[in-house]
């Protein structure tokens, strides 16, 4: 453990500049996930059938292996000549975001009590007074805890991405096990973790700060 510890010590600059770019590939993965999964998970409120077949297909996705998604990235991507590195990792991060942001909006919205609805609809608001006003600030804390579940769970993906040239702190990892070289290796699987942790109590004050009052636990 004392060989790690200097070692970091040693390291530093590297280890944080190693650290931003897994923060670069996750927040921009999840940021673009948010973008387009809430909007789907919304959508498919409006039909049953629409909805198991979106999950479905979002489920088949995040059980393919994180290794093997990012080597189908690479001959699709090498058209455009962007086979390995930063791209193809944020792609496939982005598809393993998908699922517990589109299941989570899609049960929140649907579990939004009708009585509110019908409150909102008797106070003569639109579909899409109701949608804003109502139903997304009521829904936040569920959507919430699918962000926080991809975030946590894709900065452990990402660590993989260093095998196909992403960065980020798999760097540490995967030099650390070609060089058999225990400190790079403890403090790469640390440092993904210490993140981890950080990035879902940051996630959870957001979470807390968005949520309505009155809902609040």
């Amino acid at each position: 453990m004392l060989e790690t510890i200097g070692f970091v010590d040693g390291n530093i600059d590297h280890l944080l500049s190693l650290t931003l770019e897994q923060i670069s590939i996750v927040g921009v993965a999840v940021g673009l996930a948010i973008l387009t999964g809430v909007p789907i998970g919304i959508a498919i409120t409006q039909s049953q059938r629409a909805a198991e077949i979106v999950i479905y297909i979002a489920s088949i996705i995040i059980t393919i292996p994180s290794i093997a998604l990012f080597g189908l990235m690479i001959p699709i991507l090498s058209t455009i000549g962007q086979g390995i590195g930063y791209l193809p990792a944020v792609i496939a991060i982005l598809l393993y975001s998908q699922l517990p942001i589109i299941r989570n909006t899609y049960t929140a919205i649907t579990n939004v009590d009708p009585a509110l609805r019908e409150a909102a609809r008797g106070m003569g608001m639109t579909g899409g007074q109701r949608l804003w006003r109502v139903e997304i600030p009521l829904a936040i804390p569920v959507i919430m805890g699918g962000i926080r579940t991809a975030v946590v769970m894709n900065i452990g993906v990402a660590a993989i991405a260093a095998y196909i040239g992403a960065g980020g702190l798999g760097v540490l990892i995967s030099r650390g096990i070609t060089q058999t070289d225990v400190r790079q290796l403890i403090a790469g699987a640390l440092a993904v973790s210490l993140l981890a942790i950080i990035a879902d109590y940051f996630l959870l004050w957001v979470q807390n700060r968005m949520t309505p009052k009155g809902i609040k636990i």
